[in-house]
């Protein structure tokens, strides 16, 4: 039997290091006292809400007399009474690095979080550059949302696209951990594994697969636990494959559309466009069948109605015409399938508010969404596009600090995120007034 004495255990406690034992530093409290509170669930306005925020978490939320509640004597109050308090915005569906220009991303990744935009989903890059643009958001090096990135896959024949090249220069297309071409022969185990290890938040499967190989794939990442984001159809896998797949998240809603198409085109790049001929004004029988799939399934559709807008002033014809994409989204909508707000796209370059303004606004005014639903996809629903117990975009205790207040009420007038003053992200402010439009969009026109 081994004896210890208290003398001895007093010398064994001696050499433990000082700083094992001490204390951190006490995290800042701070109240905004006041606000009508739109909290991302879709809940009516509650007028005359505080907001106790500590560190970077959301501690408590209540109305103003209903509860007695004394604050401690060293926390911040700021007075918004008047203003409307919303979560932080989320954009499903940017690009931040193909070709990879640090400058131009810090100038939209600046913009979009003056603008309230506290997180975003980067849907396939260069992540050796979004991985650094990541980690310098998340602590403050530089101003912009939380960046959460998806790594590629897809079919060998993909990475003959110039962008691939861009994004993997240095190494070669296919086969580095961020952009991978996927074969039957392909240790999926450990491509996973690869893309997990460079931080990849999820597998973004591109195209040019069959639907047996995205189930592969989205069986093995979901043993590892990592989410799928899919484009809605990965060419030849059908819509239907990648949703029977068990796609957490699926982009683009026209490419929903090719469910219906006579033939599905076997690869991306030489896609036929989507047989709009086929639909009329009510719900397609094929199309009602993916919605109610993924309603079951609580699959998120990133719909980017904004993207078929911007494809009118392009060169080539679009595949798909914003009536349509507006068309499935409402359809959407109403069959209860979680509709997310993504972008894949900037506004103008010396625009003063981000392209999610605009694709918030596609959503009212061509999809028929109320302010109140278009709020809910881009807060509550951006966040269940990134995974499925997110620890953001509602207001509510214990969720992290990202709140955007206004002066006029956007669920009543989606245009009144305009009238935007305060960004908090994480628990720091950042006062509208801060933010020069002019000099980003400098930079975002040199670039």
């Amino acid at each position: 039997m081994i004896r210890t004495s208290l003398a001895a255990l007093a010398a064994c406690l001696a050499l433990v290091p000082s700083f094992a034992l001490a204390e951190g530093p006490a995290e800042k409290l701070t109240v905004y006292k006041g606000a009508t509170l739109i909290d991302g669930t879709g809940a009516p306005p509650r007028p005359g809400m505080s907001i106790l925020v500590k560190g970077e978490r959301i501690e408590r939320v209540w109305k103003d007399g209903e509860i007695a509640f004394k604050l401690p004597p060293e926390t911040a109050v700021v007075d918004v009474a008047g203003q409307y308090v919303l979560p932080g915005l989320i954009d499903s569906h940017e690009h931040l690095a193909t070709p990879p220009n640090r400058r131009f991303a810090e100038a939209h990744l600046k913009r979009d979080l003056y603008s309230g935009v506290t997180a975003i989903r980067d849907m396939a890059d260069d992540l050796r550059n979004v991985a650094d643009l990541s980690r310098a958001t998340r602590i403050g090096e530089i101003p912009g949302p939380d960046i959460y990135y998806a790594a590629l896959m897809a079919g060998p024949s993909f990475f003959e696209d110039a962008r691939v090249q861009a994004a993997s220069l240095g190494a070669k297309g296919g086969e580095v951990s961020w952009m991978q071409a996927i074969t039957p022969q392909t240790d999926l185990p450990l491509a996973v594994a690869q893309a997990r290890g460079i931080g990849a938040s999820a597998i973004k499967i591109y195209a040019n697969l069959p639907g047996e190989e995205v189930a592969r794939i989205t069986a093995e990442a979901h043993r590892q636990g990592v989410p799928i984001w899919a484009h809605a159809a990965v060419f030849p896998a059908t819509p239907a494959q990648v949703l029977d797949a068990g796609a957490d998240a699926v982009s683009h809603v026209c490419m929903l559309a090719y469910q219906v198409s006579d033939q599905i085109p076997g690869q991306y790049h030489n896609r036929a466009a989507v047989q709009e001929e086929k639909f009329g004004k009510s719900v397609h029988p094929e199309i009602a069948k993916l919605l109610a799939k993924m309603k079951a399934d609580g699959a998120v559709l990133d719909a980017t109605v904004r993207i078929y807008e911007a494809m009118k002033g392009r060169p080539t014809k679009p595949y798909c015409s914003t009536e349509l994409a507006a068309q499935i989204t409402n359809q959407a909508l109403k069959a209860g399938v979680i509709i997310s707000a993504g972008t894949d796209g900037f506004s103008a370059p010396d625009a003063a508010f981000p392209a999610l303004y605009e694709e918030l606004e596609l959503l009212v005014n061509r999809a028929e969404f109320t302010p109140m639903q278009a709020i809910v996809a881009a807060t509550r629903n951006g966040a269940l596009s990134v995974r499925k117990d997110p620890d953001f975009g509602t207001i509510e205790a214990g969720k992290l600090a990202n709140l955007v207040f206004t002066r006029q009420d956007p669920s009543k007038d989606i245009g009144a995120l305009r009238t935007l003053t305060l960004t908090v992200k994480r628990g720091k402010a950042y006062p509208r007034t801060d933010y020069d439009p002019k000099a980003d969009a400098a930079v975002r026109k040199e670039d």
